[in-house]
């Protein structure tokens, strides 16, 4: 299939989707199926709902839908959006808002959506042109566009000979040569397309050129196949050809759920080539304090697959082997320090409360016993912040910001931002410079801003660094001006 085609059908089919879950929430509510009228009763109560309740995920002006999937959203019918509001879903991880909001103001912000927004957007690309030339403060640098024609670009890793390969979260994986297109790899495992849930992260093993091991990480259903739901899967194989070969499952998480959020995922090898990855809470927060599953921890594992001896879990009775750390929520950025070696994380926290932390084996980090984040629907979930035997963050976020993609900055040519850490904000569409000293974050920087859902940062082998952006799918490319 032509590469642009393929992109499209991609795309047309998560429409149908969305399209098939409002409509299946809306027919679920019976005597809440009356039609409506699109006219906004209180507009300027509609606005601050939305901005309160809905832009922290889906953006100030739905910038989580585009193309097809913004077609999709615009063409809902508005019984299926009052629908889908008030009652939630769970399995697309919509929260439901009924509870909180009468009938009349979700009516209100269903009619914003589909006449105003849709108005104000309508012809227009969802993303500002972006200057070629970006100023910081301690240095200027080119930002070039190297790939264009994505649309959820997760994980991206380098092979010896300089090709990039890209991990799409809708399965697919690519490979490019100078930002143009080379092959689709195939043979790819079976993945369970689903949510937030899809083709993750992909890393090479440290000695990739001696042994050839390309690990990913990637949601997969278990024994009941997609009725009963799915979870994270770390698998290795060889690439050969543009098709992977000699595939190894080395991790498959539990519990199996229809969720579809909070998968984490991604992968880092520390410096004694241990195996590191991240799966969030799978939406259940009581997970993520429970040693006897897989959801909302940090495991450790040797690049076989096998459980090294010394995991801090690993003689506790009914406690998962895997385990390297527990009590998180959603962690969607793991990386490995380049001069110490240490582990950092941060994760996703509710409305409120996202983490960036110092990953340390055995300890707990506290969610949900611990936050300063509340729910979504403004719903207090803890009232502490801090409890004995639970870790603080190293720095936290609120509002939150939606952190995704993360990466300390080291060697030239990027001197100036030496042990910074990189990280992409889903929710306010920027890349976020956090200088570091010590384990202390002591300045933050705004770069790129509205630049679109940045979803992965990454430096790679060149020294340049390279940001992945969603919804389309763009991948750009950082240099430092002379």
């Amino acid at each position: 299939m032509q590469k642009k085609h393929r992109f499209l059908f991609l795309g047309l089919s998560l429409a149908l989707t969305a399209l098939w879950l409002l409509t299946a929430a809306q027919c679920q509510q019976g005597s809440k199926s009356a039609n409506f009228d699109l006219s906004i009763g209180n507009k300027q109560l509609a606005v601050d709902n939305y901005a309160q309740y809905c832009a922290s995920c889906h953006g100030l002006n739905m910038e989580r839908f585009a193309g097809a999937d913004r077609q999709a959203l615009f063409a809902t019918p508005m019984a299926d959006m009052v629908a889908v509001i008030s009652d939630g879903d769970m399995e697309t991880g919509m929260p439901a808002f009924g509870h909180v909001l009468s009938q009349d103001e979700i009516a209100d912000i269903s009619a914003y959506i589909l006449t105003d927004m849709k108005e104000a957007t309508d012809g227009q690309e969802q993303r500002p042109a972006m200057a070629e030339i970006q100023q910081s403060e301690k240095l200027d640098f080119n930002l070039d566009t190297l790939i264009t024609g994505l649309e959820v670009p997760w994980g991206m890793t380098w092979l010896p000979d300089g090709d990039m390969l890209v991990a799409e979260r809708g399965g697919q994986l690519f490979r490019f040569r100078n930002g143009t297109f080379v092959a689709q790899i195939e043979n790819l495992p079976e993945i369970f397309v689903h949510g937030q849930g899809g083709l993750m992260d992909v890393r090479l093993h440290p000695d990739y050129e001696n042994n050839g091991w390309l690990y990913l990480a990637y949601a997969t259903t278990g024994e009941g196949g997609s009725a009963q739901g799915g979870n994270t899967a770390i698998m290795r194989a060889r690439l050969k050809e543009n098709r992977l070969t000699d595939k190894q499952l080395l991790f498959k998480g539990l519990p199996d759920t229809r969720a579809g959020v909070h998968f984490g995922t991604r992968m880092v090898f520390d410096n004694d080539g241990y195996l590191y990855f991240s799966i969030g809470d799978r939406g259940h927060m009581p997970n993520a304090q429970t040693l006897g599953n897989h959801a909302g921890k940090i495991h450790r594992i040797k690049d076989d697959g096998s459980i090294p001896a010394d995991n801090p879990f690993i003689d506790t009775p009914d406690a998962m082997p895997t385990i390297w750390s527990y009590g998180h929520r959603n962690p969607q950025g793991l990386v490995k320090h380049p001069q110490t070696g240490a582990l950092w994380s941060h994760e996703h926290g509710p409305r409120g409360g996202d983490e960036i932390n110092l990953i340390q084996p055995g300890l707990n980090y506290g969610w949900p016993e611990i936050s300063y984040g509340i729910n979504y629907d403004g719903t207090i979930i803890t009232e502490d912040t801090t409890k004995a035997g639970m870790e603080q963050p190293i720095h936290q976020w609120t509002p939150s910001i939606a952190p995704c993609g993360m990466t300390f900055v080291s060697g030239e040519p990027f001197k100036a931002w030496e042990n910074n850490i990189l990280s992409g904000s889903l929710s306010f569409r920027y890349l976020v410079r956090n200088e570091v000293v010590g384990n202390e974050v002591v300045h933050q920087e705004i770069l790129l801003r509205d630049i679109g859902r940045l979803r992965n940062v990454e430096l790679g082998p060149d020294g340049l660094l390279y940001v992945a952006v969603e919804n389309p799918g763009v991948i750009y490319r950082l240099s430092p001006l002379p």
